[in-house]
């Protein structure tokens, strides 16, 4: 008889893992609370969808167990994924190792999937929020939602996390987590701006440098790029890179600071030169004119407040006194522990046939396709593997 497979979240991992169970073989039905499946799709790499890497490196992925991605990532990797989307529909272009639809559309993607899971049979419930899960007959769970159970042999909950989600969503997976026995890392936002003690009239501003995280006074992280300066403090690429770091370091109540280096070519004594040099050829200029063709306005007039702003330039402090909230948060660090589920499988090893795939998990990537890629990885995984055990148990 064909086993039922529930899953719990129409996201990219819900898709990716009811496509690969519906493919092995097993009836499935999508449980989802929104309106619409792959909500949360549409907005990843600002519309365009960063499916994945090219580059894999096993420091792409973070959480208490950062190996524990590695399971999944080996099952169904990125080459796999490529093939997968190839397959669907999807003509990838490379970005500098960026991978994106040729599109450029989100949207497609999310449909692409959508008609690969319909197509293989699986149900998508919209507006159907879980309300309970119990243990059912013979070891399988009956899900409860309003004025109706569904009954499933295997439960995958891939229901994402508190990030870019109202406050009331997000949430039902860990509770229903923590029902079966299961620890929750305390969920935290992760790739979201950082807020500052000191503000500067600097909002507005978009400058390269490289930002250097300190907690208790050892270096932490750091990461360069394009850094976006705002009325509360800092954001862009790589403070999203280093901000998990932070934000957990502030729940722990430890002290948290950055260094930002604002011209990265020079360390200060090359740094002098350099300035020394434009000064010999334009003799006629102050301080804040030599700067001028280096910064935009607004920090030429911070860096001229300090009666030497070349250390400034190399070596600006700031004071982290938060992160933005989770609905500013790409994602979340935190969430189901992983010392509790196969990192080759995703099943739990505390409660039979219940599965996990995608953030629900404490597992999350830097920016460039990796929260993605972990997606497809841990969805693909789950849905195999819950499919396996279904026929199995039969």
């Amino acid at each position: 008889m064909q086993k039922k497979i529930i899953i719990i979240g129409a996201g990219a991992s819900g898709l990716m893992a009811a496509i690969c169970a519906a493919e092995a073989g097993a009836d499935v039905t999508i449980l989802e609370q929104n309106d619409a499946p792959g909500r949360k799709i549409l907005s990843t790499g600002n519309g365009r969808c960063n499916l994945t890497n090219t580059d894999q490196s096993a420091d792409h992925y973070r959480g208490s167990d950062p190996g524990f991605a590695l399971g999944a990532l080996t099952r169904f990797s990125q080459q796999d994924t490529v093939r997968f989307f190839s397959r669907i529909g999807v003509y990838t272009v490379n970005r500098g190792g960026w991978l994106y639809p040729r599109s450029a559309q989100a949207s497609q993607v999310r449909d692409l999937l959508v008609m690969e899971a319909k197509s293989k049979g699986v149900r998508i419930r919209c507006r159907t929020g879980v309300k309970e899960v119990t243990r059912g007959r013979r070891g399988g769970f009956d899900v409860h939602v309003e004025g109706y159970s569904y009954h499933c042999d295997s439960l995958i909950l891939a229901n994402g996390s508190r990030a870019s989600v109202p406050e009331e969503a997000g949430c039902s997976g860990y509770r229903i987590a923590a029902s079966f026995g299961h620890r929750i890392v305390e969920p935290l936002p992760a790739l979201v701006p950082l807020v500052t003690r000191e503000k500067y009239g600097w909002h507005g501003v978009r400058t390269e440098g490289k930002a250097v995280l300190f907690v208790d006074s050892f270096h932490t992280a750091e990461s360069s790029g394009e850094l976006q300066l705002t009325s509360y403090g800092i954001s862009g690429i790589p403070i999203f890179e280093i901000s998990r770091y932070a934000a957990r370091a502030l729940a722990g109540q430890k002290s948290v600071s950055l260094e930002i280096d604002f011209f990265p070519d020079f360390d200060l004594e090359g740094l002098r030169h350099f300035f020394e040099g434009r000064s010999i050829a334009c003799p006629f200029k102050n301080t804040p004119e030599l700067m001028c063709g280096l910064f935009p306005d607004k920090l030429i007039q911070v860096f001229s407040r300090f009666r030497d702003p070349l250390p400034a330039i190399k070596c600006f402090p700031l004071t982290v006194i938060g992160t933005k909230g989770f609905d500013q948060a790409q994602v979340c660090s935190g969430g189901v522990s992983t010392m509790e589920v196969n990192p080759f499988t995703m099943e739990s090893r505390i409660c039979r046939n219940l599965y996990f795939a995608g953030e629900i998990l404490d597992i999350d990537g830097t920016c460039g396709g990796y929260n993605l890629q972990w997606a497809w990885s841990s969805g693909a995984s789950a849905g195999k593997s819950a499919a396996e055990a279904s026929q199995e148990a039969s």
